[in-house]
């Protein structure tokens, strides 16, 4: 039967839309190139012309290959118009501010909650100690029900976290650091079980990896997360394709979310086409499973009440949205959720790093030399064209790669400000600026490097053995 288009393409984005053409331009000419019969052609061809029509609609530009659009947004009447609009989903990130992503927005698009000074206080008076450096200076900006995961935990019960890791590659960069970094620090304030995901099915799906190689990245990118520190007592870390056929509390879960989430609801969600393979379409579930305490019944004693705590980046709160909307449906609580900011790339805050570009960030393998190159070469700078103007007009801290990323590592609140204050006035200038990030990442690279080196085969196999951690539930 001939290929027509889908109804909801409205509600597909243009970068969507521009995806969905490039798509079927190829299968257009695969046709022609293995001899289709006719019918067969022209059908793909109308359906091409079709989707390039939807595209010149939406966006008001003819479609062009290798041009992606910028980001556009329908308004009312359905016409368009260009916005400062940010493109964010779970493998995309767009932005044409120099800032980065503007989150006040995000916030208000995706119908969260800003994590504000009343909540940082009541965490504070909570925990009964000063909150993390990422919470003082809205790096992790947003939050979903945490106020009932204090209310839990003022009431003496107990929650759990839960946080992942697509491993995609061997070598982990310092951006992949933020979450376990701040999940640590969650684990030992509170005192709960953590559960760490690695989605290695999901790189297989998406990426052009076999599974033995996806398997071999998820162990290899465990050696890191075990290298931050986490206690072996408390910590279960698990490979999809290694825990999924262990675990029937897990694959229950999954059979529950899957049943109740439509095609057209992940199509809407996640932009899934009709060409995608039917394991992207049903991997959502598994993602969602985690965010249930029955998908662990070794920990949690086959107890379905436990609610969990979900600190990631923004871009996966779409398989956290769907999750929410589920839960109550198959009888289980809502996962609560802690978004952190993007982690820019050395070359500006427009996207996120690329583990498959050496230059755009630093990795965990790198030498102390490599850091001090990449980032005297790559950083983008925020200072003047000349040493004259820079003093006279200073710097601007918001666009600078190297101010941002010591507004991550650099601990002391104090020093930070004392930073800023004199990049700003053009006391101090890029070059020193970069070098003071230097002298933050080396030594704590090297440290990281230092723990990895101690982290065996037999102490990764430990924390990804299914086991009862060291609590009762």
């Amino acid at each position: 039967m001939a290929d027509s288009p889908d109804c909801d393409l409205k509600s597909l984005s243009p970068l969507q839309l521009f995806e969905r053409v490039t798509e079927q331009g190829e299968k257009v000419r695969a046709l022609k190139a293995g001899k289709a019969p006719k019918d067969e052609i022209d059908a793909a061809v109308r359906m091409l012309l079709s989707l390039k029509l939807s595209y010149k609609t939406t966006t008001g530009q003819d479609y062009q290959a290798g041009l992606p659009p910028k980001d556009l947004v329908l308004i009312n009447n359905g016409t368009t118009k260009e916005e400062d609009e940010d493109f964010v989903d779970p493998w995309n990130v767009q932005t044409s501010n120099a800032k980065g992503v503007d989150y006040d927005k995000l916030i208000v698009r995706f119908g969260s909650s800003k994590i504000d000074t009343d909540l940082i206080n009541r965490i504070e008076r909570t925990i009964g100690q000063k909150p993390h450096r990422f919470l003082r200076r809205g790096i992790f900006f947003s939050h979903r029900d945490m106020d009932q995961i204090l209310d839990a935990y003022e009431n003496k019960k107990s929650f759990y976290l839960y946080t992942g890791r697509g491993p995609s590659s061997e070598a982990m960069h310092v951006g992949h650091l933020i979450p376990f970094i701040f999940t640590k620090w969650l684990q030992e304030v509170f005192d709960v079980p953590l559960v760490i995901q690695l989605t290695d099915d999901e790189k297989y799906l998406w990426k052009d990896l076999t599974t033995e190689k996806a398997y071999e990245y998820a162990r290899e990118n465990a050696k890191d997360i075990i290298a931050c520190g986490f206690d072996i007592n408390k910590t279960f870390i698990f490979s999809d394709l290694d825990y999924l056929g262990t675990s029937t509390g897990f694959y229950k879960n999954i059979v529950k979310v899957q049943k109740h989430v439509t095609f057209n609801q992940v199509k809407g969600i996640f932009g899934f086409t009709d060409s995608d393979c039917i394991g992207k379409i049903s991997f959502p579930a598994i993602q969602a499973a985690p965010s249930f305490s029955s998908s662990f019944p070794q920990i949690f004693n086959g107890k379905e009440n436990i609610q969990c705590l979900i600190p990631c980046a923004i871009d996966q709160d779409p398989y956290f949205r769907m999750t929410r909307d589920v839960a109550p449906r198959i009888g289980q609580p809502k996962p609560a959720l802690l978004h952190s900011v993007f982690f820019p790339a050395l070359q500006g805050a427009q996207t996120k790093m690329s583990a498959s570009d050496p230059n755009s960030s630093i990795f965990l393998t790198d030498t102390p030399k490599q850091i001090k190159t990449k980032i005297n070469k790559h950083a983008f700078s925020g200072g003047r064209d000349t040493i004259e103007e820079h003093r006279k007009y200073g710097g601007n801290c918001d666009v600078d790669v190297s101010f941002m990323y010591l507004t991550f590592f650099l601990e002391d609140d104090d020093r930070l400000e004392q930073l800023k204050q004199a990049y700003t006035s053009g006391e101090l200038l890029t070059g020193e600026l970069k070098k003071v990030l230097i002298e933050t990442l080396q030594p704590l690279i090297a440290a990281h490097q230092e723990r990895r080196k101690q982290v065996t085969d037999e102490m990764v196999k430990q924390f990804m053995t299914p086991r009862k951690l060291a609590f009762e539930f």
